[in-house]
């Protein structure tokens, strides 16, 4: 049944106030709220059998999320357009990653989840066959720091290191990492947008409240049951530095599990380089000499190093 719990959302386990059950925990978890009752809404729940034989019809109106909905079809176009330059293929893959991105975090159910795959793994192909084009996807300039042109970026970036590392390694499933990348900041969905673009230094409770959003994003891949286990970690330990000085819990070293690592770069360079309401992007070079003489701690030197050597121009335009 779908059912609406009058509380705020803070105050229970679950993602939103209204959602479909999916199992005797979730009733269970509402008992541990403290409530007695809920309300259920009939018109949106499920039933089996002959009881309501339209619920096994497709969806239809304003709840219905297709998936063209959420990925944009010029993505799959200009990603296999062999008339495009590098360069124009480059611009036009952020140009519509950012449209996906921003669909999805407006409302990150289940399917729009699942949708966004299948849109990130058309990007995650041409990065690891198209160095070239690559090469200009992670050198393209940073949009202003919104949550959706950052998971972008990140994204970008995060799976082209990866690419570096395991390319062709049958261990490492490089799309369940992309999307691990590119949701990274999901759980920024439940955060005060007024906190996220404060143009001044945020308070130590609004620091407390940013610092909860890679559990919110981790939570969030749970219960829509979404992402391996390895990606989702990603998404709860990009915030952790090697040195330990990091959050949600201050893991160090190999406590942090290395696609996290890696994440954590491509975080930060982005951070860096992109337009924030308190400071001044930096240059490319200028984000990477900082992230080395003030910041290096924070970071697996060997991976720091290869992060640094990916960003030079390929030898040749495609790695068959």
């Amino acid at each position: 049944m779908f059912v609406e719990i009058p509380l705020s959302w803070h105050k229970h386990p679950f993602l939103t106030n209204n959602f479909l059950i999916a199992s005797a925990e979730d009733i269970q978890k509402i008992k541990d709220s403290g409530l007695d009752r809920v309300k259920v809404d009939l018109g949106r729940s499920r039933f089996q059998g002959t009881v309501r034989k339209e619920a096994s019809e497709p969806p239809s109106g304003p709840e219905d999320d297709r998936e063209e909905n959420i990925v944009p079809p010029e993505l799959k176009r200009c990603i296999h357009d062999r008339t495009l330059s590098a360069e124009k293929r480059a611009n036009r893959v952020v140009e519509h990653s950012l449209v996906m991105m921003r669909n999805l975090l407006e409302k990150p159910t289940s399917f729009r989840i699942t949708a966004a795959k299948k849109g990130i793994s058309e990007i995650v192909d041409l990065i690891l066959r198209d160095d070239l084009t690559t090469h200009y996807l992670i050198n393209i300039g940073s949009h202003d720091y919104y949550t959706y042109t950052h998971s972008v970026n990140v994204g970008l970036l995060g799976v082209t290191l990866a690419k570096t590392l395991y390319f062709n390694s049958p261990a490492h499933d490089l799309h369940a990492l992309g999307v691990g990348f590119f949701l990274h900041d999901l759980g920024k969905v439940n955060i005060d947008q007024k906190i996220i673009n404060k143009p001044a230094k945020l308070t130590e409770d609004e620091m407390r409240e940013i610092r909860r959003h890679p559990a919110h994003g981790y939570r969030i891949l749970l219960e829509t049951r979404q992402l391996t286990r390895e990606s989702r970690l990603i998404v709860l330990q990009h915030h952790e530095r090697f040195d330990g000085s990091g959050y949600p819990r201050g893991l160090r070293n190999e406590e942090i599990h290395i696609y996290a690592r890696l994440c954590s770069l491509a975080d930060v360079y982005d951070a860096l380089t992109s337009q924030r309401p308190y400071r001044q992007k930096l240059a490319p070079f200028e984000a990477l000499k900082l992230m080395k003489e003030e910041m290096l701690s924070h970071f697996q030197p060997e991976l720091f190093e290869r992060f640094v050597l990916m960003f030079r121009a390929p030898k040749d335009g495609c790695r068959n």
